[in-house]
């Protein structure tokens, strides 16, 4: 059966605003029917890393936030720790960056909290059920734990899942450091011994014992008598992939190995997307801005030449179907240049595998369907 996906092409006027035309396209999805009185409600959003301006801007958000307001809930920005170390690896940095590109509460009637604390790691184990690779998914807490989900999505290409939508802000940005760190990397992190100055903190906080302090083996094997230099070890076998040491290092020894079967990869998403979304009681609502297309994620530091123009906002209750439907405009939508597309792409050609050739052709949507995420059958259904 096809889920409804309801669609508004960016026409507004005098007597239809922004703000009417978003409340309009909430309506229609019903979900304000499954808001109670007083329900804390996470909206899910990445605030984008500083040099970003591609992102979902804050006076873009403030009437979804409104309409929850309005429904009853209690809304509350959030996003989880990112794996790696930068403005949003810890939760005083994330908050921080979340400021300085304008959300602010007192602007948007909603407070931004970091889902996972302080550090990232405060979680929920969520079942995974019917996955090929988890029993169990690692969820910021505070996403886990709210009574209602929204998902607030920035559609754009991805350097690695192919592109980032509904699911991907859920899958990956919805999990602690534990949890990104089990879909990223399948062991744990790769040591620089060059880098690695031999101070310990990540020994030191490694609960699981699998960090050590070592002489250095070219000052073993050196005849001098100065003692030997440290560095540090790992073992593989006693690492638990809680991302922690990455955060207590700040020399570079330890770095993440992006290196990864994407495929594999695509599904581990899938299935931290399906433990958060399928173990509420009640739907999640997903809202995505086709607009500002980038090449790339929010994370990279930057925002390119868009791939196509601004397209519209899609809101449904289904993420599979959300997805589908934004991969389908951007790829009707007429190609645009100068941008990172290939030169003489056509309109219906596939822009996301034109822009990294080899992906799997579903970029793991069947996968998602698979598991009863959703429906890729979706209706187009426009205000």
């Amino acid at each position: 059966m096809a889920s409804p996906v309801y669609f508004w092409n960016l026409r507004a006027s005098m007597k239809a605003p922004y703000d009417q035309r978003i409340r309009r396209l909430l309506e229609r999805t019903g979900f304000a029917g499954h808001v109670a009185g007083g329900e804390l409600a996470a909206v899910k959003i990445h605030f984008g890393e500083r040099g970003v301006t591609g992102h979902v801007q804050p006076l873009m958000v403030r009437p979804i936030l409104d309409e929850l307001t309005r429904a009853g809930a209690r809304p509350f920005l959030t996003d989880a720790s990112t794996l790696y170390v930068g403005q949003r690896g810890e939760a005083v940095s994330h908050a921080m960056q979340a400021a300085r590109h304008g959300y602010d509460p007192l602007l948007l009637g909603a407070p931004v909290i970091i889902a996972d604390g302080l550090k990232g790691a405060s979680q929920v184990a969520l079942p995974v059920r019917g996955g090929k690779h988890f029993k169990e998914a690692y969820i910021a807490a505070d996403i886990a734990e709210a009574d209602l989900l929204v998902s607030i999505n920035h559609l754009k290409g991805h350097e690695l899942a192919g592109f980032g939508g509904a699911l991907k802000n859920i899958g990956m940005g919805a999990a602690s450091k534990q949890g990104k760190m089990q879909q990223h990397v399948t062991t744990g992190p790769q040591v620089d011994t060059a880098a690695c100055k031999g101070c310990g903190a990540c020994a030191g906080i490694c609960s699981a014992q699998a960090l050590a302090l070592v002489d250095a083996l070219e000052d073993m094997l050196d005849a001098s008598p100065e003692k030997p230099r440290q560095t540090i070890r790992l073992d593989q076998a006693l690492c638990r992939g809680c991302g922690a040491c990455f955060l207590a290092c700040k020399n570079g020894g330890l770095t993440i190995n992006w290196q990864t079967d994407v495929a594999a990869f695509l599904e581990r998403m899938m299935e931290y997307a399906a433990a958060l979304l399928l173990s509420r009681p009640k739907p999640s609502l997903h809202v995505t801005f086709v607009t500002n297309v980038t090449p790339d994620c929010d994370c990279m530091g930057f925002s390119d030449a868009p791939i196509c123009p601004d397209i519209g906002v899609l809101a449904s209750l289904d993420p599979v179907a959300i997805d589908q439907a934004g991969i389908d405009l951007v790829n009707r939508a007429e190609p645009l240049w100068p941008s990172h597309l290939p030169l003489g792409l056509k309109a219906g050609q596939d822009k996301f595998l034109a822009l990294r050739p080899g992906l799997p052709p579903a970029m793991g949507l069947d996968y998602a369907e698979a598991l009863g995420l959703g429906s890729r059958k979706y209706e187009l259904v426009p205000l």
